[in-house]
């Protein structure tokens, strides 16, 4: 699930705009009769001004101006009425209301237009995102699968974190990566590290490889791409990638000092930590075979989840960091996308809605096979 999201300006449903429209024109009928029947020392016209200001809450530009149109009506018909349309004391009323029923279209009439840009851009995000961080297929082979994204810059549905699925021979390559920093600033980068994996997934035999290539393309892009601060030496990317054979209950990680991804089996959560995790994508100067690739167990009914940092970094207002491990021992026995959503509406929750950094998910669980050659381990120094 993509945040695109949540930040829409809410829209009243139909009966309920039609029914808030009635508040006005009621309004400013009231106040007119009010103002006939009352003695003539006491003047109420003045009062209609209330009903063009109240449309402004809920109305467009156009409604606006017709209430405000109504309004002045409804002063000029009570000049008229009391007989004194030329008395000057109706004549600043008339003026007064005239200005403020054009000034209330005015606000309006930015406003909508504005909303009217605001929702243009949100779609071009939208679609940006989609062209970014592809929709994931529920199932790939054996495997089911649930995403979510949620982004910490307002306005924005995209930032600086990451994830992709390439299936390639019998086996599916993914990768979850955080690029630093987030929002807007961080999507370049993000790109070009999707885009090098899509491609690169298929062409290298081993993680370990396809790790290297990456760190090439990321580390390539950085030179051609200086920040305008020129502190390209700051700019790397945390990735883990992941590689989960179609035969054979076994899965390996490569970590690029990025998070450890949990496991989930039989209700119990365990951590898988490689034992020489690797620096960040981005980092040059690293020597061949640096980067390491850990094997471990992964049987059918197995979820991985997959997270950034902007998930456990994430605190509330205690400053307390967000317990993703505790949090989804709770949700042990539930699918990817039930799972995904308990953790997304609980971070949420945890942060009221306000994250500091961008935060993905992606859950991950083995439907069938037939091999169960391989043990969950004893967890030690947070490995399995």
């Amino acid at each position: 699930m993509h945040i695109g999201q949540r930040l829409a300006r809410p829209r009243q449903p139909w009966r309920s705009r039609h029914a808030l429209v009635a508040i006005p024109l009621v309004l400013i009928v009231a106040i007119t009769l009010a103002d006939l029947h009352s003695p003539e020392s006491v003047h109420l016209g003045p009062l209609l001004v209330v009903a063009p200001a109240l449309t402004v809450s809920f109305g467009g530009w156009l409604l606006t101006g017709l209430i405000g149109a109504l309004a002045v009506g409804a002063q000029v018909g009570l000049a008229v009425l009391h007989g004194s349309l030329n008395a000057p004391n109706h004549i600043a009323q008339l003026i007064a209301l005239t200005i403020l029923s054009a000034f209330s279209t005015l606000v309006c009439f930015l406003r909508d237009r504005r909303a009217a840009e605001l929702a243009q851009v949100r779609s071009v995000s939208e679609a940006a995102q989609r062209a970014l961080l592809r929709p994931l297929p529920d199932h790939l082979g054996d495997l089911h699968i649930a995403c979510s994204y949620l982004a910490a810059e307002k306005e924005a549905c995209i930032g600086g974190d990451l994830y992709a699925v390439a299936r390639t021979g019998d086996r599916t390559r993914v990768i979850v990566g955080d690029v630093r920093g987030k929002g807007l600033a961080a999507i370049g980068e993000a790109a070009t590290l999707l885009g090098s994996f899509q491609e690169a997934a298929h062409h290298h035999a081993t993680l370990p490889a396809l790790a290297e290539a990456l760190d090439r393309s990321v580390c390539r892009y950085l030179t051609e791409f200086p920040e305008a601060d020129g502190e390209v030496q700051e700019h790397f990317i945390t990735a883990l990638l992941l590689e989960i054979p179609e035969h054979g209950p076994v899965a390996r990680v490569v970590h690029c000092g990025h998070p450890p991804p949990f496991l989930i089996r039989q209700g119990q959560v365990v951590s898988v930590s490689s034992p020489r995790p690797a620096p960040p994508l981005g980092m040059s100067g690293l020597r061949p075979g640096a980067y390491d690739t850990h094997a471990f167990s992964f049987r059918p009914g197995d979820t991985l989840l997959l997270y950034t940092d902007g998930v456990v970094e994430a605190r509330d207002s205690s400053r307390a960091f967000y317990p993703l491990e505790e949090r989804i021992t709770q949700w042990a026995g539930c699918g990817p996308r039930t799972l995904v959503q308990h953790v997304e509406q609980d971070l949420l929750a945890h942060t009221d809605g306000a994250l500091g950094d961008d935060a993905a998910l992606l859950a991950i669980r083995r439907t069938t096979g037939a091999h169960t050659g391989l043990h969950l381990t004893r967890r030690v120094q947070g490995t399995v």
